[in-house]
């Protein structure tokens, strides 16, 4: 074990130099204990914001935040995938894949995460639904994939408790965009989750934490190298966050809109392409099918005929949330207030940023400026037009 000396490792990561992995142990578990301070933390997650960290750090962060907590196995009744996405505004994508994937016989013990920043997150948007719980315990995540298939909720204090910490120091040191550490944290959770196979969507653009789509290829290898280091099957899509994705951005609206597409509504084509294309990778990973095209007929297929749609019913219901939101969404919380804004002229939709439009909802009260911070789930935005639709006077 190294001599801990908080300030020394944070010189030794400013000047450059690689941490050892004993050094890293010493320095996060150290913080687990209140051994470090939080200012310590930050201080370092800043140098390696500048610096970076060597694939070897990354690998031994990854191992580090995964072993702080419990390792999960399960019953051989199945395969075992998930799916995630490295955030975007309006990114409702694994509240309809999940369903559908259980649908289609894949087990998805999905741990989420909150809004970083601009972006959402799928436990904030889950918790739009009255009486909602995402904080389950292994056993809970065990009795829901027996009975639905399917489990999303949050980091508990027994599961990867070290990234719970840096991931909520992160939002509020301007950290957040450090391709090591987005790949240390949510492989460590990942990993933990005793997955076959694991989908990764990887945002870029300028709704994305990494706007350049050179950096989130680099990011996609990344994931892909340390998941597949660890024994898990792992794939990678990079998709455009240069918009909003679907018609909605703010909690219950989003989820408003994904139990509308999976009541086989029509669905924002944007939307609907990524969540079958991330959903068919899935099931071929995990050997549900040959290969894509059968795969997305079968995802499509557990839409239409009305499966997904009660599996979500099910997992609303068996984690504590009113399952009559299935059937009629305007149960979801909704703004007391609505305004719309109107073209003068009739044009085009040039563009539509999509980190202005998240800024603009942490504004109204639908995101967090510190890490403590509720949020409003009822605010948000409808998006009736994608940029290049027509709009009329």
């Amino acid at each position: 074990m190294h001599r801990l000396i908080p300030a020394e490792i944070i010189a030794k990561k400013r000047d450059g130099a690689a941490l050892d992995s004993g050094e890293w142990e010493a320095f996060l578990h150290g913080f687990l204990r209140g051994e470090v301070a939080e200012y310590q933390v930050a201080a370092l997650l800043m140098a390696v914001w500048f610096r970076g960290m060597t694939p070897q750090e990354t690998r031994a962060v990854t191992r580090i935040l995964m072993e702080s907590g419990e390792l999960w196995e399960w019953p051989p009744d199945g395969p075992v995938g998930d799916k995630h996405s490295t955030g975007g505004v309006g990114d409702k994508v694994s509240l309809v894949l999940a369903p559908v994937a259980a649908a289609c016989g894949v087990r998805v013990p999905m741990v989420s995460g909150r809004g970083l920043a601009h972006t959402g997150g799928t436990l904030d948007k889950l918790e739009s639904i009255p009486g909602f719980r995402t904080e389950l315990a292994r056993d809970d995540f065990e009795r829901l994939l027996s009975r639905v298939g399917f489990a999303m909720g949050g980091q508990t204090g027994a599961f990867a408790p070290l990234d719970r910490e840096l991931y909520a120091l992160r939002d509020v040191t301007g950290t957040v965009e450090s391709i090591p550490l987005i790949v240390s944290s949510i492989m460590s959770k990942k990993l933990a989750e005793g997955l076959d196979a694991l989908v990764l969507d990887v945002k870029w653009g300028d709704g994305a934490f990494i706007p350049e789509r050179e950096r989130a290829e680099e990011l996609a290898r990344a994931m892909i190298a340390v998941g597949e280091e660890f024994g898990v099957r792992t794939e990678a899509l990079l998709t455009d966050m240069g918009e909003p994705l679907g018609r909605t951005v703010g909690h219950a609206l989003e989820v408003r809109e994904s139990i509308l597409a999976m009541r086989g509504e029509p669905a924002d084509p944007r939307f609907a392409a990524v969540t079958v294309a991330l959903t068919a990778r899935l099931l071929v990973a995990t050997g549900i099918d040959p290969n894509e095209e059968s795969a997305a007929r079968r995802a499509e297929a557990a839409i239409a005929g009305g499966d997904a749609l009660e599996r979500f019913r099910d997992c609303v219901e068996a984690q504590g949330g009113d399952p009559r939101v299935a059937d009629d969404p305007d149960r979801l919380p909704a703004a007391p207030v609505r305004r719309t804004l109107e073209t003068l002229t009739a044009g085009g939709l040039a563009a539509l940023p999509a980190r202005a439009v998240g800024q603009a909802l942490v504004a109204l009260g639908g995101g967090r400026r510190t890490k403590d911070a509720t949020i409003d789930p009822a605010v948000g935005f409808e998006l009736p037009l994608n940029v290049g639709d027509e709009a009329p006077p």
